[in-house]
């Protein structure tokens, strides 16, 4: 009898632990306001085999159970991979049979295989850099969740912080809203173009397919709005500090704004550093992303530009929506990284009014920390960068339309060339049969 006690009171003690612990979790999760709202876009991107659960880095999971949610979810992204390849040999096998049909001899069979090839290199990309870069994931869940916090504690002081329901509703209409609508428009734009060669269940797997790789940029736009609330709760405080040094005329008052300032300057260069993570996370999708949707939207332009003739063609409003649906998603992202970037490129001016202001003239502590922040302002520049192989901006974008339309160009004067090869080939043979008549 004492050993069963004994027993029912370690179990008692142990389960008491664990209510202790969740409770512990559930308090710092609803701290994160930045995390928690995003963490429903981060599992429907963890279905599509993009990133890593959320539970994966929960620190109130037992160790053994997420072990072997890590081990299932390992066999389940390397399941998914698996179809990314075989539905790239399958496209490649039904371009071939088109190629066929049209009697194509130019580039478009190259063209094609590169642009399947592609396709397949990129979900290799998307799986690799989810699994070298799980770690430094969870690095960027920390110090999103701890900026966050002390950002919060720093504005306390000045009336604080605007509710979360704010940053949920910039978050369903910058990503939700889009995802909505690309998951809905993609299919139509896309399955008819595929060709009778393809079967209806493989057409479904590539509509998936395409759809997974698409909605890697928006895991990036989440995070880039999450970057941009905190760059505006850092904003909020420093305009907040603005309006006490108005009337501020005691000495630890002064010297308690200037403090503030002080950690104002320190948490943005740590989001400017959190900058550089997510550049060094997102590198290989993104610049596969961007490489991915201008091969296809050549693709597309020189199918239609085949098809032009075609009477029977059933796809040629259709490639139109799927063309701009690959524009629009990575100017989805331009716009987001660009609207952060403004952001912060509107502290100057306020730290220039703030100069401005008579205390600053009368306190050298203040005019110091004034300087130095704009000192820091002018070395650490926020820019979204592909590992600094291009921005991730409007202008970037801008560059990457005019990319298109040259190729676009160079592609349409090719064709021409083959015409005209063609016909001269055509009146040789005319002639020797008219003589031999």
């Amino acid at each position: 009898m004492s050993c069963r006690r004994r027993r029912h009171r370690r179990h008692r003690r142990s389960a008491v632990a664990s209510l202790h612990v969740g409770v512990q979790f559930l308090a710092m999760e609803g701290r994160r306001c930045l995390l928690s709202a995003a963490r429903p876009y981060m599992q429907i991107f963890s279905v599509f085999a993009l990133t890593p659960p959320p539970n994966f880095f929960d620190r109130a999971t037992y160790r053994r159970l997420r072990r072997y949610l890590i081990v299932g979810y390992a066999l389940y992204s390397l399941l998914i991979l698996g179809f990314v390849i075989r539905m790239s040999y399958v496209n490649v096998v039904a371009l071939n049979e088109e190629i066929r049909e049209f009697h194509l001899e130019d580039f478009t069979k190259a063209m094609g295989r590169v642009q399947k090839f592609v396709l397949a290199t990129m979900g290799i990309a998307n799986h690799l850099n989810m699994l070298l870069n799980f770690r430094r994931l969870g690095h960027i869940y920390e110090d999103i969740a701890d900026l966050e916090r002390k950002i919060d504690n720093a504005s306390q002081c000045f009336g604080g912080q605007p509710g979360a329901n704010s940053f949920r509703y910039r978050l369903a209409i910058s990503c939700g809203l889009w995802l909505v609508v690309l998951v809905a428009l993609m299919p139509p734009f896309t399955i008819k173009a595929m060709g009778p060669w393809v079967t209806f269940p493989n057409k479904i797997l590539s509509e998936l397919i395409l759809i997974m790789l698409q909605l890697k940029c928006l895991e990036y736009c989440v995070f880039v709005v999450m970057v941009y609330e905190l760059v505006l709760r850092l904003r909020h405080t420093l305009r907040q500090l603005q309006v006490e040094l108005v009337d501020c005329n005691q000495r630890d008052m002064l010297q308690a704004l200037c403090v503030a300032l002080r950690r104002n300057q320190q948490l943005l260069g740590r989001v400017w550093r959190l900058v550089g993570e997510l550049e060094r996370y997102f590198t290989l999708p993104m610049m596969f992303l961007f490489l991915f949707n201008g091969l296809t939207i050549l693709h597309v332009l020189n199918w239609a530009y085949i098809n032009q003739f075609n009477p029977d063609d059933c796809c040629r409003y259709v490639r139109i929506g799927n063309c701009m649906l690959l524009l629009i998603n990575p100017l989805v992202a331009c716009s987001l990284s660009q609207r952060c970037i403004n952001a912060y490129n509107s502290f100057p001016r306020t730290l220039h009014r703030i100069r401005c202001l008579p205390v600053a003239t009368n306190f050298p502590i203040l005019s110091m920390g004034l300087r130095e922040y704009c000192l820091q302002l002018q070395h650490l520049r926020l820019l979204f960068t592909c590992g600094g192989f291009f921005d991730i901006n409007l202008k970037n974008f801008g560059g990457l339309i005019v990319t298109i339309l040259g190729y676009t160009i160079i592609l349409v004067q090719f064709k021409f060339q083959a015409v005209a090869e063609q016909s001269v080939r055509f009146i040789p043979n005319n002639k020797s049969s008219t003589n031999n008549a």
